[in-house]
């Protein structure tokens, strides 16, 4: 199943390159849109049977719950950040993102307190193979939108496999190998998690943005294109615990 999924990956990647060359992020081609459009419809049918109930479930919790929830996940993400941070030059942050692991993880139990913040170490924004490919000059070729992992792009879903591959550590340890510690099952639950704390938090905004849109597809694609140009650009400093509108993660939807 592992390998299915990867060579599903390669295959819709290599399919969707041909506008490879393509930098300018506000013009990325949407190579195949009846594919992008089916499958947007598909994401949208599994949000509001399972993501958004689930969301305004969450919702309802104790703001401290859902508080250390993200800590966590946020704790976790640092995994794939770290690596990113030095394959882009940024060893300062590559350094401090390290630090803030390693306090987290322990004095923080796993990340749901970030006691590091309080010992002066900055909270910066993610980041991943997508956006190292972008900072190296790669174009984000084709517009996607994959089932359940939601918007994409040919260079960000690349990423994605060099994740698979070995660049994510998280899924090193629980979907790559079998050890008495993590399962599969731990990864997923993780994954889905992010997509959830995404949901909650910008739960008025995504509906807002549906109810107000002509073309609903049209406003996602434009919002996540801009969101990864700003991300690669590092325009963002830093990212709010409760106002995290990272679009990359609405994958889950």
């Amino acid at each position: 199943m592992k390998k299915i999924l990867i060579l599903f990956f390669l295959t819709v990647i290599s399919s969707f390159a041909v506008n490879a060359e393509e930098k300018d992020p506000t013009n990325v081609k949407d190579c195949s849109e009846g594919f992008n459009r089916a499958s947007f419809s598909f994401n949208q049918s599994l949000d509001k049977a399972i993501v958004k109930p689930i969301s305004i479930g969450y919702r309802k919790l104790p703001v401290g719950i859902r508080t250390m929830t993200s800590n966590f996940l946020n704790n976790l993400s640092n995994l794939v950040t770290i690596p990113n941070n030095a394959l882009q030059g940024d060893f300062a942050k590559a350094g401090t993102n390290f630090a803030r692991l390693g306090i987290n993880s322990t004095v923080g139990i796993l990340g749901i307190f970030d006691v590091a913040k309080g010992l002066g170490f900055e909270k910066y924004e993610k980041e991943d193979y997508g956006q190292t490919f972008g900072k190296m000059g790669s174009g984000p070729g084709c517009y996607l939108v994959l089932p359940i992992l939601g918007p994409s792009t040919a260079r960000d879903a690349m990423g994605t496999v060099v994740g698979m591959l070995g660049g994510d550590p998280w899924y090193n340890i629980t979907i790559k190998n079998d050890t008495q510690y993590f399962k599969d099952a731990d990864y997923y639950v993780t994954r889905g998690a992010n997509g959830v704390d995404f949901r909650s938090k910008n739960f008025d905004s995504i509906n807002n943005l549906e109810e107000n849109s002509m073309d609903f597809y049209a406003s996602v694609k434009s919002l996540y294109l801009q969101d990864r140009q700003l991300k690669i650009l590092n325009t963002n400093k830093t990212t709010e615990t409760q106002d995290d509108n990272d679009w990359d993660e609405v994958g889950t939807e």
